[in-house]
This record gives structure tokens, sequence and C-alpha cells, in this order.
């Protein structure tokens, strides 16, 4: 039996908080991993729907922390509480409820922030409010570090992502042949992200090993073992993959087409569940339902037939007979946009429930209708258009490569998604069960601990949690990720996300507390910033993000501060 079984009723209303605490997790920390692959038109949202339940899943279950922190950093002085274990229970639950309001709140505004700074400012409401005492100095997990990283982790991941997509520009992109040096760089480009990646995995781990503790040696061993690894498996079942379907334009082959390796240099090799021979070689990763085309009004001063000069984009019928395929679309004559097209993607009300409206409420159909919205409409709705004219003047000003380089980088995008959903299931998951875990500790054991051990339970309920809440509402930081920033494709989203887990990695190093998120959103700004066109980057998006940022601790603490003090001076009898 525990020993404070007459707070049950706090530990049922700190439960119910954590499980919006970790669904708010899952839509906004989760969306981070995945907004560029989805916004660069790499994954779709249904496909990123399912791999976040899988990923999320494994690394909250499989690699999370079996020990969590009670008091996450150490912001709080925990030895305030020992006298009186109810009012850490009562701590631990405001902090919950404050950090699950600001994440609901900050994800349905399409604030993309930080959930460990939430849990921290959460947790400096309650120590205010209990006068337990804050570490405000400039020390480790110090409310003052935290402030500092809005600014340096940005700029950090900037300068990485910068670089590396400079690097992807001038060796591939802006060439006089792009796709013959794709073809000779790619096996590389995907050698050094998994190793980099792998490096960032067993880094991130929270039962892993330190710098110091893992050693140089094992270090390198692991870093050229996978890159060797990678580099065998790239150039033996990749390359032949990548020629026979873009350079042969073979529409028949698909990825799981890659374990025939080398019989795909044959003449006519043999193929299980061909596609369709008629069908597209690559899809165009700059079109979007909303984005703006030429005009073909013949009286057009700007239109191709005025402009014999212009550079046309490679399109999936026009490579085929094209054995030169463009560089580049060069920014638009006098950065100009051209006119937004029909809106032609239905919203999830347009396809599920308009249309049954006039059916009463008890019609199986219209029920049916309401059933899929429910289910579907979080991975359902666009999130690449758009239809603001002064986005799409902003696109304009960014250049667009040839469709089958762009597909190349594709593999490398998704692979660097995957590892970081799997690094954010297993570290971030603490902050959505550590305060829950301390109050459970707590109200089992009667004494307040410093590090209290977490249920497997808890962890497959959190991993569940992280996967829902991004399936249902991670729609709106993909969209506040993606394509409002800047224009996205798969070579930028790759430049973005490995610039952000160098960032990452070498913060760890230095024992400096970045958020993914803040990395992510600057890694985006230096990889738009390579179009050397401030016009290219949408710097209202980017002044909306930085406010979530700022809100984040005040808004969380405030709420969890003022429910604590009502808790603490409440009247009774």
């Amino acid at each position: 039996m525990a020993v404070l079984q007459k707070y049950d009723w706090i530990l049922a209303i700190i439960s119910i908080a954590f499980c919006a605490s970790a669904f708010g997790n899952g839509a906004n920390d989760v969306a981070n991993a995945y907004a560029t692959s989805v916004a660069a038109r790499t994954l779709t949202m249904p496909q990123v729907g399912f791999l976040s339940m899988i990923t999320e899943f494994v690394g909250a279950v499989a690699l999370g922390s079996r020990v969590t922190d009670t008091i996450k950093s150490g912001i709080i002085n925990i030895e305030h509480f020992k006298p009186s274990p109810g009012v850490m229970m009562l701590g631990m639950g405001c902090a919950e409820i404050g950090s699950a309001f600001w994440l609901l709140l900050a994800t349905s505004l399409g604030f993309p922030v930080s959930t460990t700074q939430t849990v921290v400012g959460a947790l400096v409401g309650v120590g205010l409010a209990s006068r337990a005492g804050v570490t405000w100095g400039w020390e480790k997990g110090s409310v003052s570090q935290i402030a500092a990283s809005w600014g340096i982790a940005p700029a950090i991941a900037a300068g990485f992502s910068a670089v590396i997509f400079g690097t992807v520009k001038y060796s591939v992109l802006e060439r006089k042949d792009p796709l013959k040096w794709a073809m000779r760089l790619i096996p590389f480009y995907l050698s050094i992200t998994a190793a980099i990646l792998a490096l960032f995995i067993m880094v991130e781990l929270p039962n892993g090993q330190d710098y110091e503790e893992f050693g140089v040696g094992r270090m390198c061993g692991i870093i050229f073992g996978v890159f060797g690894g990678c580099l065998v498996v790239a150039y033996t079942f990749f390359l032949p993959y990548f020629h026979r379907r873009l350079i042969r334009q073979d529409a028949r082959i698909k990825f799981y087409h890659l374990p025939l390796g080398p019989t795909l240099w044959m003449e006519n090799p043999w193929v299980y569940f061909p596609a369709p021979a008629d069908g597209d070689v690559v899809i165009d990763y700059y079109k979007s339902p909303h984005s703006a085309t030429p005009n073909t009004n013949q009286n057009n001063n700007n239109s191709d037939d005025s402009n014999p000069d212009a550079i046309k984009p490679a399109s999936d019928d026009k490579t085929r007979d094209s054995p030169e395929p463009p560089t580049s679309l060069e920014k638009g004559a006098e950065h100009t946009a051209a006119p937004l097209e029909k809106k032609q993607f239905l919203e999830p009300d347009e396809r599920w429930l308009v249309p049954y409206r006039h059916l009463p409420v008890y019609n199986p159909t219209r029920v049916w209708g309401m059933v899929k919205y429910f289910f579907l409409q979080g991975v359902t709705r666009d999130c690449v258009g758009h239809s603001d004219p002064r986005l799409a003047q902003t696109h304009a000003k960014a250049k667009r490569y040839d469709n089958r380089v762009e597909h190349l980088w594709t593999y490398a995008q998704v692979a660097s998604a995957i590892m970081m959903s799997i690094a954010h299931g297993s570290n971030d998951v603490a902050n959505a069960v550590g305060p829950w875990v301390g109050a459970y500790d707590t109200f089992i054991t009667g004494v307040v601990s410093e590090e209290s051990n977490t249920p497997i339970w808890i962890l497959v309920i959190a991993g569940i949690l992280l996967g829902a809440g991004f399936w249902f509402y991670g729609y709106h930081i993909v969209r506040s990720l993606g394509n409002k920033i800047t224009q996205l494709s798969p070579t930028r989203g790759f430049s973005m996300e490995l610039g952000a887990a160098i960032t990452v990695l070498l913060a760890s190093r230095l024992g400096l507390p970045v958020s993914t998120t803040q990395c992510l959103t600057g890694a985006t700004l230096g990889t738009a910033l390579m179009n050397y066109d401030l016009g290219a980057v949408n710097w209202r998006q980017l002044l909306w993000i930085f406010c979530g940022w700022i809100l984040t601790l005040p808004v969380a603490g405030l709420l969890a501060g003022l429910l604590m003090l009502m808790a603490l001076n409440t009247p009774h009898l």
C-alpha cells in the first residue's frame, strides 16, 4: 500500500495532466523532426504519422531512461520539500499542468517551442511559489543559460546548415551536369550522414556514456566503421538503383527494388512487383496545389516564349527526353511571383463533413464521415501548399534545381528525420514523465528523492501519446517550421536536419542546454540565407517563432506558480 494513500487524488490529477503533457510534447516536438521532410515533399503527412508512432515508441520504450531526474536539471532546491512530501506531489502536479497547458496552446498557435524549457519554466513557477529557491546564475541548466540558448543555438545551427548546403550547392547543384556529379557524390553524403547520426544517437541516449567515458578511439571506430559499411551498401545497392531509375528513366523501379542491387545494372533485369512503366520517375519537389505557376497569357512579357534564354525546370515528362537536364531555375524576373492557382487540395472537413451536412446526424454515411474526420484530420491536411501572395513572392526568390538531383537526397533526409525522432523519444520523454514519476515515487515511498526509477509501463504510455500527439495535432508545427519560413526541397531539408544534429552533438560535448527546436529553426534560416537574398526568408514567421520561445518560460511558470500558490493558500476546515 502507498505511504501517502491520502493524496491519491493528487496523483489522479497529475496522471491526467501527464497524458495532456505527453500529447502536447508529441504534437510540438515530434513535428520538429519531420517538418522539413514534409515541407520538402520527401514524405507525406500520413507516412510521417505512421513513422512517428513507431520511432517515438521505440525511442521512449527501448532507449528511454529508466532513471528520471525528479527535478529537471536541478532547477529548484529539492531539499525544501523533504519535510513535506505531499507538497512535493502538489508541486509536480502544478508543473505538469502548467507545461501541458503551454504546449497545447503553443502548438495551436504554431509556436515550435522547447519542451525541456517548458518543464523548466513550470518548475521555476513552482519553486517561486513554494519558496524552494531557483537556480538563476550561470550554471548548467540554469535559467540564464536557457535564455542565452535562444540566440546561441540557432546561430550555430544556421552556420552548420549553411556550410552543408553550400557544399551541396557548389559541388553538385550549380555545376554544369548536376546529375552526373550527384551520382558520383551521393554515396559519400549518405555514408557521412549515417556516421554522424550514429554518433548523434549514441550521445543523446539518456543511458549512454559521455564523450570522456566513451573514448576517442571507440568514437572514431564507430564513425569510420559506419561510414565504411554504408559506403559499401551505397555502391552495391543504392548506386545501381539510382542509375536505373534516374539515368535510364525506368519508372518501373521503386524503393522496394533496392535489394536487387547489382542486377539493376543489367540491360533488362527481372523486377518483382513493377510499377507502371509510364508512371512518373520522380515527383516535382517544387510543385504545390497553391504554388505560383507561369501565366499562360500570350501577352505576358515574362512568359517563357518572350525569354528564350530562360532556364526551364526539369519536369517529369521533359527530363525523359532531355539527357542534359537544366541546372536550376533562376529567381523570378524582378523577384515577382506568378499568380496563384485555384485551390485543388481538399481539407478534411471539405472531404468528410461538408458533403454530408444535409444528412441526419444518425445517418451511417454521415457518421462514418465524422469518424474518418476524427481519426484522419491530423494527417490529411495540406502542410505544403500556401495561399499567401507574399509567401509566394518569398518562395519565388529561391532557386529551383533539377528534381532528379533533389530526389537523390530524399533518402539521406528520411534517415536523418527518423534518427532525430528516435533520439527525441529516448531523450525528451523525460520531460513528460519526469514530474509524474517524481510524484508517483513520493506517493509510493513517502520520501522525496532526487532520482526515481521509471516504470516501463509509463514509458509505453508516453511513447504512444507522443506518436498520437503528432498524428492528431502536429500539423500546426509542420506548417510553421516548413514552407512558411522559406522554400524547401530535399537538399535544403537534408542540410537543415544534419546541421541541427551536429549542433546538438557539439552542445552536448560543451555541456550547453540547447533545444532541438531552436537548432532546427536556426538551421532553416541558415539554409535560406544561402539564396543570397534576404527576401527569400519570411522574417515575420521567424519573429512569430521567436516570440514563442520568449513566452515559454513566463507563461508555463506563471500558470504553474499561480496554481501552486492557490493550492498552498486554499482555506480549509
